[in-house]
């Protein structure tokens, strides 16, 4: 979506037989759930039906009234880069006000109930990507707490999380180390659809009456993105293709160090590197010697051309994923991490991260700090992931009571683990 297009939709008039999201059953309904109602919308670009009609446009085509439009991070055109200042705007064509919540403050994060004056219905259309330190899940469930609060009702439209639903890996959030990227004590992998991540929130936070959730058709835990007849659209700047989102439950963590993890090159996240690697051979043998099952790390060179490093040329590895079924982003990444405190030059991120300045960027990504100080004393990457095995068993109960049954598949939650 962007301002002043038009509300028709692309001239798609076939689209494969497959998975229907949230939005996809809502709009073969003609909407009518919204009708007569006052709807405000949390969206961004990725908030398209199977015909790649946006949400805001499938809204005007149907005629519903809309009252206000609300942006995540990356903001609702999706054009920001991370932890940019996103500020509030009108969109031109509807004359709907555009609230951000990404502004320059932690407290810009929260809608606020006088937000939601006006509305009866807010919903949120958000793809999310299968992983913790994603922050629309969050921003969604800030939204609940404000609808909640205003009396207003909350619908959510579920989508398939691209790495699947059935894999789960990494440790959860330890309360001392709670940030926007770890609001609430998920596993790193979460192995759950945002719909479903919806209802944990609103469990835990006590207000699941506001919450509707509408739920896929045809979609189960273990289906590839790639099977499910839906196009992908990045829903930020840096998350150009489901590739991406395999690696970044992993390879995220790079944001907690001076790594370049590839923002300002085509495949973020799934290169890392930085200028004081000046053998990536050895990098990648270090690294590969620690165990990093599904995946060939093969070394490289790449310069970047924003963010950490621009300019210069960084020596490091490309993860490619041979196998998604053995990959392991969290355990690849923290092999990455492992070999890269070996060159000279390496460090933590030391600078304010999403709003935190008295904690390291890695200590909040890793929902603790006892995997950094792990690594610093030099324990083996199968120590490291040893120290999340606790956090992963508090995680897997509370994930299981939120399993949207219709999901299962014919394997049911077979390989779960």
């Amino acid at each position: 979506m962007k301002h002043g297009s038009s509300t028709k939709g692309p001239s798609v008039t076939t689209v494969p037989a497959g998975v229907k999201t949230g939005l996809d059953v809502l709009v073969d309904d003609e909407m009518r759930a919204l009708k007569g109602q006052r709807v405000a919308l949390l969206g961004h670009p990725a908030s398209v039906d199977r015909r790649l009609t946006h949400l805001l446009d499938a809204c005007v085509a149907h005629g519903v009234t809309l009252v206000r439009l609300f942006g995540p991070e990356h903001g609702i055109l999706g054009d920001a880069q991370d932890m940019a200042h996103v500020e509030g705007s009108r969109d031109a064509r509807t004359g709907v006000p555009v609230v951000s919540l990404y502004g320059p403050t932690r407290e810009s994060l929260f809608l606020q109930a006088r937000d939601l004056d006006g509305v009866d219905v807010l919903v949120c259309d958000l793809q999310d990507i299968g992983s913790r330190y994603y922050t629309f899940a969050y921003t969604i469930a800030f939204a609940m707490r404000a609808a909640a609060q205003a009396g207003v009702k909350c619908v959510v439209l579920d989508r398939p999380n691209p790495i699947g639903g059935a894999l789960v890996e990494g440790g959860d959030v330890d309360a001392r180390f709670s940030s926007f990227v770890g609001e609430y004590p998920l596993a790193m992998r979460t192995g759950l659809t945002l719909g479903e991540l919806a209802r944990l929130f609103a469990d835990v936070d006590g207000h699941g009456g506001a919450l509707e959730v509408v739920w896929m058709q045809g979609w189960h835990r273990a289906l590839p993105f790639s099977s499910t007849g839906l196009p992908w659209v990045l829903p930020s700047p840096n998350m150009p293709t489901v590739d991406t989102a395999l690696v970044y439950p992993g390879g995220c963590l790079y944001e907690g160090t001076n790594l370049s993890e590839g923002r300002g090159t085509t495949r973020p996240f799934e290169l890392v590197g930085a200028p004081y690697i000046d053998d990536p051979a050895a990098f990648a043998a270090k690294a590969t010697a620690q165990g990093v099952p599904g995946c060939t790390l093969r070394p490289c060179f790449f310069r970047p051309t924003f963010q950490k490093h621009a300019g210069k040329l960084c020596g490091g590895v490309q993860v490619h994923v041979v196998d998604p079924l053995a990959f392991r982003p969290v355990r690849a990444s923290v092999a990455i991490l492992h070999a890269a405190r070996t060159f000279a030059g390496f460090d933590w991120r030391r600078e304010t991260y999403e709003f935190v300045s008295d904690r390291l960027a890695i200590d909040l990504l890793f929902g603790s700090d006892a995997q950094r100080l792990l690594l610093e004393r030099g324990a083996s990457v199968d120590d490291v992931m040893a120290s999340m095995s606790a956090g992963a068993a508090r995680y897997q109960p509370l994930r299981a009571r939120f399993l949207h049954a219709a999901y299962a598949g014919p394997a049911g939650e077979a390989g779960a683990r």
